[in-house]
Parts: structure tokens; sequence; C-alpha cells
């Protein structure tokens, strides 16, 4: 029994700093997502009310968060868009027929778009979510004379967009 001790104890000395720092790098991980909701929630990309996607509203976000960037300074975006985003909305459907299952003399559908009570009023029910597909980005910024600058929001509009980073064109403000 004291062969095994030993041996656990040689094994906790040769590895207990892996351990520890395994450790620490899970509770970094997991960090974010214990503080107040705000840190670690991704954002969702400005929708209108309709459903459909509001590209002013995503292009001004666009040019908050690059604003914010080092070097980068003041900042315009504007997205290129092939197709739009769109929500589908769940359906109940409800259809009628008389005379024989197999061949039915009339038939009739009803759908009706399912909502639910949310603390916010009656709100659809979303069953897939499509976001608009992007051709292609220009970003004027007055850091746009630096390489480094211009490497780091063609990275970020990338990032965001999915956009190849051939499509992303920075540009030095006037």
């Amino acid at each position: 029994m004291k062969e095994k001790t030993e041996g656990a104890r040689k094994i906790w000395d040769k590895y207990k700093y892996a351990a520890l720092v395994a450790l620490i790098g899970a509770g970094l991980l997991l960090w974010p997502a214990l503080g107040d909701g705000e840190t670690g929630a991704p954002r969702k990309p400005a929708q209108a009310a309709g459903g459909g996607w509001n590209l002013q509203t995503i292009q001004t976000e666009m040019e908050d968060i690059l604003g914010a960037m080092d070097g980068v300074g003041q900042v315009k975006v504007m997205l290129t868009v092939e197709s739009d985003g769109e929500r589908q909305l769940a359906q109940d459907t409800e259809l009628s027929y008389s005379g024989d299952t197999a061949a039915p003399e009339d038939y009739s559908r009803k759908s009706e778009t399912v909502r639910l009570d949310g603390s916010s009023g009656d709100e659809a029910v979303v069953v897939r979510t499509t976001y608009p597909t992007y051709r292609g980005a220009l970003v004027v910024c007055q850091g746009g004379g630096s390489a480094e600058v211009r490497l780091a929001v063609t990275g970020a509009v990338a990032a965001l967009t999915g956009l190849p980073t051939d499509r992303v064109t920075v540009a030095k403000w006037q």
C-alpha cells in the first residue's frame, strides 16, 4: 500500500504544475460565462422589426467596433449584400379534407404563426435564421494609411461578415 502512495506522490510531484495550469485555463475559459451576462454573451447582428436585417444598423455597429480598435480613428463602413437574411417562423398547419383519404374530393389548409407569450409580449417562434450574405466591404478610416491598421481592420471585417479578406478594402480617410 505504501508503494502505491509513493508512486502517486511521485506522479503528483512531476505533474502538479501542469495540473495547476490546466485548472487555471479551465477557470479562464469559464470566467466570461460566469460574469454579468454582458461580457460572455455573443452579440447578434441587428434585426429590423419585421425580421429582416437592417444593413444600416449593422454598418453603424461595425463602425463603433472598428473605431474602438487601436489606431483606426474615425471610420465609415459600407457593406454590399448578395442576399438578405431571413427568419423562418414556426407554423401551426391544419389540413382538412372530405371524401376518401386516397383521393379527397375537397381539401383546405390553414396555417397560423406560432406565438409565445414572452416578457415583452407576443413573440413569434423562430425555427431557422439565415444571416445576410455579403459581397464585399469598404472601410474608410483615419488609420488606413498604416499597414498594421489595414491588416487588423481587414481581419476584423472578415471575421464579422464571413467575407474572404480579398473582398475587404481598407482606405485612408482624407
